[in-house]
């Protein structure tokens, strides 16, 4: 009968930069988001010991060229923001623009509202916003996270990974207070109801030109 391995513990471990080196390797050969249980299960060691070695310094990457992005469930290597510019022009990739305004307004709105329909976003604003949440999802800044069960069954709208990526965000929990978005809420509410009213409404597209994501992180891929 083969005996059970069983996940090395904190207080069995001396080596925090070898277990940290393993990490390091598992991130880098992915270049995506990794899950935290994943690697848990690759590295066998134990989730406290993981943590561990992530608050440790091994992954502190002062002044150098690449950093971690840790996310609720999982973590992901990337390049350091601050050298996007000579990774794409050595890469051949291209140079993001910023987000155009009503972009950046629907964005909002989902972020600090999630999961929302593009009936309530549109409320908020007062304007079609067709064009600027499918340019979101083509993005991936924003997703289709489920149906609201209302008669419709309307799509609900959430923030994506990337978008956290970009913003350089671990959770949601960490978006600052905006007085203005809630003041902006607080007016569509007075003008158009409740403020929750989630229903889908067919409108038609407003088209703008074309918006690139605010921020570009060039990920090691």
């Amino acid at each position: 009968m083969t005996e059970e391995i069983k996940p090395l513990g904190v207080d069995e471990c001396t080596d925090l930069d070898g277990i940290g080196a393993m990490i390091e390797a598992i991130l880098f050969a992915a270049g995506y988001p990794v899950k935290n249980e994943k690697i848990c299960s690759s590295c066998n060691i134990t989730k406290e010991l993981f943590e561990k070695v992530m608050e440790s310094g091994f992954f502190a990457y002062e002044g150098r060229g690449i950093r971690l992005i840790r996310f609720e469930d999982s973590c992901q290597l990337c390049s350091n923001e601050f050298y996007e510019k000579n990774v794409k022009v050595a890469l051949g990739m291209r140079l993001n623009g910023a987000l155009s305004q009503s972009a950046l307004e629907v964005l909002a709105i989902v972020a600090y509202n999630q999961p929302v329909t593009k009936a309530f976003v549109e409320q908020a604003r007062g304007v079609d916003c067709t064009y600027a949440i499918t340019t979101l999802c083509e993005k991936q800044l924003i997703e289709v996270a489920g149906k609201l069960e209302v008669p419709g069954r309307p799509n609900l709208y959430s923030t994506t990974e990337t978008f956290l990526r970009c913003f350089g965000l671990s959770s949601v929990s960490e978006l600052p207070k905006s007085e203005v978005l809630e003041a902006a809420l607080g007016k569509s509410e007075e003008n158009g109801g409740d403020g929750e009213d989630h229903t889908d409404g067919n409108t038609a597209e407003n088209a703008s030109p074309d918006e690139e994501i605010p921020t570009a992180e060039a990920e090691n891929e």
